[in-house]
């Protein structure tokens, strides 16, 4: 497509099922590319060299809007079809200055144009251990300079601590960072993440985590036990007769009762539940839309929340329009009541899991209850099948058992037939 560019065109096009260019038809080789997604991007396109042959090159201005306006985008290329005409090549140069950037810069890079398809609860996770641990660890090294004996060298420091950290985040929030081996695990899982951006981004050669051993990963593994469960459901009780937010123990009981994630119940709104059915039918959430079912406990806990009127979210935030997150506050004060000091909220919901498996639901019923997108998410739990064939296997062996004690005086030995 050819036309001459302004804002009104740019804001006016409209994404189709595949990525799409207009062109200008003052300014030959501007344009601006179309995604499917939406993004609309400004790009100049010149030959490095001169005739025919000359290779092709498109390279990015910018994306619309703050801070690149067309007109500015417009000059931009000027700028660089300019210097293309006088035997420069811009994109490969840029390209080049492009692999001296820190591995900060590159963090930054990667969240800007790495991440389309990262939900923003699992953004802020990123974020988060970009600056806590990646940043203050390696953020002034250039990025080609990084060796896998830094990758090593970096696991190591963050398993022991040494990232660690207790800061205000505000008038009443703090961010705890303690570091140990399952951090240092996952964050260097984000960080193969991230050389693998920089390495189809041409900025590498060679992604320098591949093949670094990292430290088991036991994220997800602590359940919660029959005894553990009563403690937890006395500390409830106790909580409800005192000062605790009333909407934090009904979000923690749902957790348990559901399986569901906490930021699924603390956004949930009354138009996404379905009493009636039995169901909570999530817009989106971490895996996209979700149904999940309501057993007679969760409804219990649902019918007794009150109801705000002109407030969309079933537990509303005691100012303005967003919803309550003062749920880890209460938990960590109600696992203490219960002696759980070790449970994580996100424990709940591998409890629920857990609870569901011993008691003989099969993975692809327990990853459907959870609503994963990816089977082998589920097989975490497989172990857990263990109780209930152990009891299936003790009640036939009781049975085989009696069977043979009481027919073997009716057995007789079989000749046999080669004899």
């Amino acid at each position: 497509m050819s036309k001459k560019l302004s804002k009104s065109v740019v804001d006016r096009a409209q994404p189709k099922a595949g990525d799409y260019f207009i062109w200008d038809g003052e300014l030959k080789g501007f344009g601006v590319k179309i995604a499917k997604g939406g993004r609309k991007t400004y790009v100049c396109k010149y030959r490095a060299g001169r005739g025919r042959s000359a290779p092709t090159r498109r390279m990015t201005i910018g994306a619309h809007g703050s801070p690149w306006t067309t007109d500015q985008a417009r000059a931009e290329a000027r700028k660089v079809l300019g210097r293309a005409i006088n035997g420069a090549d811009p994109a490969r140069e840029r390209q080049e200055a492009k692999k001296q950037i820190t591995v900060a810069e590159l963090c930054d890079l990667y969240l800007e144009q790495g991440t389309g398809t990262k939900k923003p609860s699992t953004l802020a996770t990123d974020r988060g251990r970009i600056e806590r641990h990646i940043k203050p660890l390696l953020g002034k090294k250039k990025v080609p300079d990084v060796t896998r004996a830094d990758i090593k060298r970096f696991l190591q420091d963050i398993a022991s601590g040494k990232t660690a950290n207790d800061e205000k985040t505000g008038p009443r929030g703090r961010a705890i960072v303690k570091g140990g081996k399952g951090t240092a695990t996952r964050t260097v899982g984000l960080l193969g993440g991230i050389f693998s951006f920089a390495f189809d981004s041409g900025l590498i050669t060679e992604n320098p985590v591949r093949g670094v051993k990292r430290f088991p990963d036991n994220k997800g593994q602590r359940y919660l036990s029959q005894n553990e469960l009563a403690s937890l459901g006395q500390a409830f009780d106790k909580a409800a007769e005192e000062d605790t937010n009333p909407f934090a123990v009904a979000i923690l009981k749902l957790l348990i009762f559901t399986g569901a994630r906490r930021g699924e119940i603390e956004a949930l709104k009354w138009k996404e539940v379905d009493l009636e059915a039995g169901y909570l039918r999530l817009a989106d959430s971490k895996t996209g839309q979700k149904a999940i079912l309501l057993s007679a406990g969760a409804l219990e806990v649902l019918s007794q929340v009150q109801r705000f009127e002109g407030r969309e979210h079933v537990f509303p935030s005691s100012s303005g329009d967003g919803y309550f997150v003062g749920t880890p506050k209460a938990w960590r004060k109600i696992r203490e009541a219960a002696g759980l000091a070790d449970v994580r909220i996100h424990d709940l919901r591998h409890s629920f899991a857990s609870i569901a498996v011993s008691g003989g639901a099969s993975l692809p019923i327990v990853g459907a209850l959870l609503g994963h997108s990816d089977s082998s998410t589920t097989q975490r739990y497989a172990h857990l099948h263990d109780d209930p064939l152990k009891a299936a296997s003790e009640a036939a062996g009781h049975k085989i058992s009696a069977s043979l004690s009481g027919g073997m005086r009716e057995l007789r030995p079989v000749r046999d037939s080669t004899e």
